[in-house]
């Protein structure tokens, strides 16, 4: 057996390896409802360490009419005491046993992360039970917030990625669609008048175990889990389930969009439409491999010639976003010298005519899914991916199985479904186009 022949065996079968690895994650996942609470534990080959993820619908989005900041500061605000214990006493019990918990805002989800031994698992359980059901939220500790809310978001202000997103949301998403960002002088606003009493209700309607995910891995001891949740979470009530959203419809907004920053020695550029896609409809792979090959990383079609051919960007790719709860976005995101900007323009449109109307071909539909699987299969090599995995498949509206079934539902895929895909989903030719940066000429749309 020749090198080239034996390497490619070694592949094959390393590649077997991991989907015996990862086959039978649904039948290995323990999946209950406690104290209210949706809970899967999935016990892993790391030896006294584990990991937790959870989310419960109390994002941005919730805030709907009323304040836009309410929903962030509430989140903010968990771990910085609680009714029985003030922030440095928590602090110092994590300490002493090495564990970390932490908490995030999102779009649709508040985020629930920690990390902790086998053995100080009911301590953190117990934790994060206390921080989300009986936080401390005082007027002192909500000012102090909002400064520090305000003073991100004004440093995010002089970001040109930054600046061309946020307004691309605007550009794509109606006026209440989730993925759509207030204007950052509405938040800024919001963030000053934000009151106690907006939190203090806030936490009262949205916290609570309906809706609330739990996802732990690592060295579980499972009915010891149950039993902790069950005592620290018991008597808990509220929350809400996620809602469904209709799809973005049209807006008026205009299709060319600049944001001009003084002084800025990049322009990032951000052109795409609302895809009308959720991760869970069926031509989403579809979509995805060919966005992929349009523009995922190195191997991408837009770094190969916009970049390492014709040297006019610092980095350039496409992706689709926002589309794990509601529908979401189809993009290119580029970053071009301010003297270089037209060309680069030019040149990134150029390659996605070619895309979109000649196709992608056969060797580039295997090559990439081939990618998209094994790096799959690396995501499922640690305790925090597989329950990162686990979390996503559920917001995404999946049964556990769709973790089992995802290299083959990707292997299925054609080239004729992947570029039919592409043609039924995208227009090009009704792209938004948002810029961001010092653009000459622009000076006048400040």
């Amino acid at each position: 057996m020749n090198f080239s022949r034996l390497l490619l065996s070694v592949s094959i079968l390393l590649l077997c390896s991991l989907s015996t690895t990862h086959a039978q994650i649904a039948e290995k996942a323990v999946r209950a409802k406690i104290a209210g609470i949706d809970v899967v534990a999935y016990p892993t080959g790391v030896k006294n360490v584990v990991t937790i993820r959870g989310s419960l619908p109390a994002g941005d989005a919730f805030a709907g009419n009323d304040n836009a900041a309410v929903p962030t500061l509430t989140g903010m605000m968990l771990d910085k005491g609680t009714v029985k214990n003030d922030r440095f006493a928590i602090a110092a019990k994590l300490e002493q046993v090495g564990a970390t918990i932490s908490f995030g805002v999102g779009n649709q989800m508040l985020d629930v992360r920690a990390k902790c031994l086998k053995k100080d698992l009911p301590l953190v359980v117990a934790l994060i039970a206390e921080q989300l059901r009986t936080p401390a939220l005082t007027a002192e500790q909500l000012e102090k917030e909002k400064k520090q809310f305000a003073g991100s978001l004004q440093r995010q202000l002089e970001d040109t990625n930054f600046r061309a997103e946020d307004a691309f949301t605007r550009a794509v998403y109606p006026v209440g669609h989730p993925n759509r960002n207030p204007a950052p002088e509405e938040m800024l606003a919001a963030i000053q008048s934000a009151k106690l009493d907006e939190v203090i209700a806030f936490h009262k309607k949205y916290y609570g175990p309906a809706g609330f995910t739990l996802v732990a891995t690592g060295d579980l001891d499972i009915p010891l889990l149950q039993r902790e949740l069950g005592a620290a979470f018991a008597g808990w009530t509220g929350g809400v389930s996620l809602p469904q959203t209709p799809k973005a419809a049209g807006t008026d907004s205009p299709k060319t969009q600049d944001v001009f920053m003084p002084g800025k020695t990049s322009v990032t550029v951000v052109m795409g439409q609302a895809s009308g896609l959720k991760y869970s409809d069926p031509d989403y792979q579809a979509v995805r491999v060919a966005t992929a090959i349009l523009g995922s990383g190195f191997t991408g079609r837009l770094m190969a010639n916009v970049r390492d051919k014709e040297g006019l960007t610092y980095g350039i790719g496409s992706n689709l976003s926002g589309d794990t709860f509601t529908d979401g976005a189809w993009q290119i995101t580029a970053t071009f010298n301010p003297t270089l900007l037209d060309k680069g323009i030019a040149s990134a449109k150029k390659q996605l005519t070619s895309w979109y109307e000649a196709g992608v071909t056969a060797d580039e539909v295997e090559r990439r899914k081939t990618n998209l699987i094994g790096t799959f299969e690396v995501g499922l090599a640690t305790s925090d991916g597989v329950a990162g995995n686990l979390l996503s498949t559920i917001h995404r509206g999946y049964d556990l199985g769709w973790l089992d079934r995802f290299a083959s539902t990707l292997n299925a895929l054609t080239t004729e479904q992947v570029n039919a895909a592409v043609k039924k989903h995208l227009h090009p030719e009704d792209f938004f186009v948002v810029r961001a940066g010092t653009i000459f000429g622009a000076e006048a749309k400040k």
